[in-house]
């Protein structure tokens, strides 16, 4: 992507009251995550193949941060969900969107719900974003995290979705009890009411679906 579009995304983020900030790539984007978030402050954070890539949830905890990671290996879903709730009232929150457009509109789809109350509501967001995430409108973003982005999850985490075999939403009869659905929520963040809540690392790579 031109860096006349780049830039003109994070000035769009400015008028909705969202700081934007460019990042090269992964090794300057992990240390402005890293340099963003105090080391006595609590994190939760979103499923995201974008910040697995990244490796941020080690480098925190192995600084001293209390992560509330969900994901972490040997616990069953009683304790991912409790940690999923505390996450959502941690000091930062740490997610990626699905797409977002050219104008800045962010979407993100959830199953659970707390990767939207924690990137609505919680005290100080960080949204992580490779630039292939970029659409040229709000209508193809929703239509990227639909049909492209969450068949590919389904896949990765072997969700019974009608798309899992071929990839192909079928949203109008992806429904209980026959299926487990993934789009259950969507969030699109137009702009923020609280100045300096919401920032956005756009990294200038390739990341995450």
């Amino acid at each position: 992507m031109t860096n006349n579009k780049i830039y003109r995304l994070i000035r769009s983020w400015l008028k909705r009251n969202i700081e934007g900030i460019y990042c090269q790539d992964e090794e300057e984007a992990t240390e402005k995550l890293l340099s963003l978030i105090p080391k006595d402050s609590s994190v939760g954070l979103s499923g995201s193949l974008t910040l697995n890539e990244l490796g941020i949830v080690k480098l925190l905890e192995s600084r001293g941060n209390l992560v509330f990671n969900q994901n972490r290996s040997g616990i069953g879903q009683k304790e991912s969900f409790n940690l999923r709730r505390q996450g959502v009232s941690a000091d930062y929150y740490l997610a990626s969107p699905n797409a977002i457009s050219e104008k800045g509109e962010m979407v993100f789809f959830s199953a659970y719900g707390n990767r939207i109350a924690g990137i609505a509501y919680a005290k100080n967001v960080i949204i992580v974003c490779g630039i292939n995430k970029i659409t040229s409108n709000l209508q193809e973003a929703i239509k990227r995290a639909r049909e492209y982005v969450t068949p590919l999850n389904c896949r990765r985490l072997n969700w019974n979705t009608p798309c899992l075999k071929d990839g192909i939403c079928r949203d109008e009869i992806c429904l209980f009890p026959e299926y487990k659905r993934m789009c259950c929520q969507i969030l699109i963040v137009e702009a923020e009411a609280i100045s300096g809540r919401l920032k956005v690392l756009l990294i200038d790579e390739s990341l995450g679906f």
